[in-house]
């Protein structure tokens, strides 16, 4: 049976692009994104919603654009796949997990308000994640984060 991990979000920049270079000089970029989800209550009939945070990570030419010209803000679309990579924690040796979409297309819907005009494009291609075997991985983020 085949199986699919694809991730698609129309969603907010949180906060300002993370981006950084690996051991082997591999460029790297973690983004927080926010999506809501709006309904009405049946039982009151009021208007509620609820904020989900994601985990996006993108590498190499895709990971430079990011870092260069997306800000907290900014309304993106994205395109990915599912990976959860495990770590010890040093503090405790306790084994932490953590699941992100790495990214293998990024574009950019809306520049956020207080940035004025958008004076460029979108990365024009698609930018193919590295193969799950022999990627580069960040360094653990803590999960509050």
């Amino acid at each position: 049976m085949r199986t699919l991990n694809e991730v698609k979000l129309i969603c907010n920049l949180v906060r300002d692009p993370d981006f950084r270079t690996t051991k082997n000089q591999i460029a790297m970029c973690s983004l927080v994104v926010a999506t809501n989800n709006e309904w009405k209550d049946k039982a009151t009939g009021q208007p509620r919603s609820e904020t989900e945070f994601h985990s996006i990570v993108c590498w190499a030419q895709l990971a430079e654009f990011a870092g260069k010209f997306f800000r907290k803000g900014d309304s993106l679309f994205i395109e990915g796949r599912l990976k959860t990579r495990s770590w010890d924690d040093p503090a405790t040796g306790e084994k932490k997990y953590r699941t992100e979409i790495i990214a293998g297309r990024i574009d950019q819907l809306r520049r956020a308000e207080n940035e004025g005009s958008l004076e460029r494009g979108t990365l024009p291609a698609t930018q193919p994640a590295p193969a799950a075997s022999g990627a580069p991985e960040p360094e653990p983020i803590p999960a509050g984060e």
